[in-house]
């Protein structure tokens, strides 16, 4: 039973094999645009592409965080973004000790933001890594780095 929130998001995937052999899938979301994805383990550890990976979600759920931070950042600025585009870089490696971990994100975000210096812009950038939930959750266990450029 999920913990008691001002919003709760659900997602649920299904595996069957073992880990190197086995695949699964995301079988639903709570807003229900997330069903039937497919991931498998050498897609997670980059043989195959064509599918996803706990860490390609981390990236998109990251760069999208990102996004909305970095727009309320600017908006509190009087620099409100006509557009903003952001990727995020996440990271899969072996862990010392043995095992896998992630092990970075790196954020990258084009903005087109009248009336801003390049300054403020990086300044908003960087207030936006900090205060964008998901870089909150990473922080401490993932190496998180912002770059930005107006355009």
């Amino acid at each position: 039973m999920a913990k008691h929130a001002q919003s709760v998001h659900e997602a649920q995937a299904h595996w069957e094999g073992g880990l190197t052999d086995g695949s699964g899938r995301i079988t639903g979301s709570s807003s229900g645009q997330l069903a039937e994805v497919p991931m498998t383990w050498n897609a997670r550890t980059g043989g195959d592409n064509s599918l996803t990976s706990p860490e390609e979600l981390l990236a998109a759920a990251h760069a999208a965080c990102f996004s909305m931070a970095l727009a309320y950042e600017l908006q509190g600025r009087n620099a409100a973004p006509r557009s903003l585009d952001v990727s995020a870089a996440v990271g899969f490696d072996p862990k010392v000790g043995g095992g896998m971990e992630v092990s970075f994100s790196e954020l990258t975000v084009k903005g087109d933001v009248p009336g801003i210096s390049a300054e403020d812009f990086q300044e908003a950038v960087q207030q936006a890594s900090e205060g964008c939930p998901i870089s909150q959750a990473l922080k401490g266990n993932v190496e998180i780095t912002a770059t930005a450029e107006l355009v």
